[in-house]
């Protein structure tokens, strides 16, 4: 190299040569990005994974409905933490059940009732979907009640039938006269009302090494009252409606993502999808059951413990907690109100989807009212026997024992459908169900089998 080289080489790396303070300051910047970044990341995460939520959790949320609170609420104060087992028992079932809804969902590209028309006999399908209904209204009918009831803790001024009929209001706005986008936004929020239970439980100064230890070691006493108990639990935790909201709303939701045809919905399915459907329902089961959970163990931590066994309304629940603090008073007030909201028009909405896709009739929340008269026609009937069984003030605990008989006979039969359809390989392709899954599947069906019939010989005793 030549000398004059040598200089020009020598001139350019002093050029670009960067003084050690200024060095400094850039890795003391970097290292300041790097550490804000690590700080980001969990906010990012959870971000994350509540964007991946979605029909799975507002599934499972709308599974603790009023309805549910009171069965779980008169469990815990009739005896205490003798079957809080039940929460932990029913997850995996559950969450089996529901995730094989939703592969039907995602993979067929239709509803469960439009999958049952294609391949069982019509008259099956019209039992179902009948039976459906009415165990629907009946819950409804409860739910509303108890909306309206709750209410009246917190504003005792306002009539029960007029909060009947303004909640059933409500409940028709949100399905009727907002778009699916807006109105699932609303039910995923929604859901958040049930972590109202979970701050009551940890108020009321528990004993939590004993709530543990009921949890895992199960008993019971197979008295004719704590067979009834079981079967409502597990007729509200495993219930017909979540099998035919689950699979729609699926649909619903590659709908949204401009999936419009069958054939587009059935050409778009990958792996990715179902790695999302799946984080989605199993977290959405796991929700509902530890909401479940803490509502047990809040109840039998004080009412059982004062000797306040009986709990007949969920309404009974909040104001038999009063005693022990305003708070947690209040709270439960509030999540009845919170979780009515999400649970009523999950009930309307189901009976919509499953006698429409029966019948053959145009339907989906993504629809207007113009567009499906027959689909949001069921839904405003729905409401509108709910209102009137309120007027007749019906026994609400015969209403609960009439939804879960009906829930236990409805559900062996459903999901002798689910198991059947998710397990085809024609219909699913890879995505039919592995041997574990239809394993689960059976044995749900059993124990629903037995619980149905134990309740119906139970009641008629």
């Amino acid at each position: 190299m030549t000398e004059e080289k040598k200089n020009l080489q020598h001139e350019m790396e002093r050029a670009f040569e960067v003084p050690a303070e200024i060095l400094e300051e850039g890795i003391e910047f970097v290292r300041k990005e790097e550490k804000a970044i690590i700080k980001k990341r969990p906010f990012k995460l959870a971000e994350e994974y509540w964007d991946t939520l979605g029909p799975g959790l507002t599934t499972g949320a709308a599974d603790d409905d009023p309805s549910g609170i009171a069965t779980y609420s008169q469990a815990g104060a009739q005896y205490g933490l003798q079957l809080i087992w039940t929460a932990l028992f029913t997850y995996p079932f559950m969450a089996v059940v529901q995730e094989m809804c939703a592969r039907i969902g995602i993979v067929s590209g239709q509803g469960l009732a439009a999958n049952i028309r294609r391949q069982y006999p019509l008259g099956a399908l019209y039992t179902v979907t009948a039976l459906l209904f009415l165990a629907n209204v009946l819950n409804i009918a409860a739910d509303l009640g108890a909306m309206a009831a709750g209410t009246r803790l917190i504003l005792p001024d306002f009539g029960l039938e007029l909060l009947v009929i303004v909640f059933a209001l409500i409940s028709l706005m949100l399905q009727i006269f907002t778009t699916y986008a807006r109105y699932a936004k609303y039910l995923k929020y929604l859901a958040l009302a049930l972590l109202s239970y979970v701050v009551v439980a940890f108020s009321v100064g528990l004993d939590w090494g004993e709530v543990i230890r009921h949890t895992l070691v199960p008993s019971m006493s197979f008295s004719k009252d704590q067979i009834l108990l079981i079967c409502a639990v597990l007729g509200t935790t495993i219930s017909p409606y979540l099998f035919f909201w689950q699979t729609s709303q699926e649909v619903e939701d590659r709908i949204l993502k401009g999936e419009i045809t069958i054939e587009e919905r059935r050409g778009q399915v990958s792996k990715k999808t179902i790695r999302r459907m799946r984080t989605d329902v199993w977290s959405g089961m796991l929700f509902s059951n530890l909401i479940s959970f803490f509502i047990f163990a809040a109840c039998a931590g004080t009412l059982y413990a004062n000797g306040i066994t009986n709990i007949v309304t969920a309404d009974q629940a909040a104001l038999a907690l009063r005693p022990f603090g305003e708070f947690a008073f209040l709270l439960f007030a509030l999540g009845i109100v919170g979780t009515g909201l999400l649970a009523v028009p999950v009930l309307a909405g189901s009976s919509a989807y499953a006698i429409s896709e029966s019948f053959g009739w145009k339907h989906g929340l993504h629809y207007k009212l113009k567009q499906a008269y027959a689909f949001y026609g069921v839904i405003i009937v729905s409401m509108l026997l709910g209102i009137v069984a309120n007027f007749f003030h019906l026994d609400p605990i015969k209403g609960l024992i009439y939804a879960a008989i009906a829930n236990g006979v409805i559900a062996p039969i459903v999901l002798f459908f689910v198991v059947r359809i998710s397990s085809n390989k024609h219909l699913m392709g890879e995505y039919a169900n592995r041997p574990f899954f239809s394993l689960m599947g059976w044995f749900t069906i059993a124990i629903m089998s037995i619980s149905g019939l134990a309740a119906i010989v139970v009641f008629l005793a």
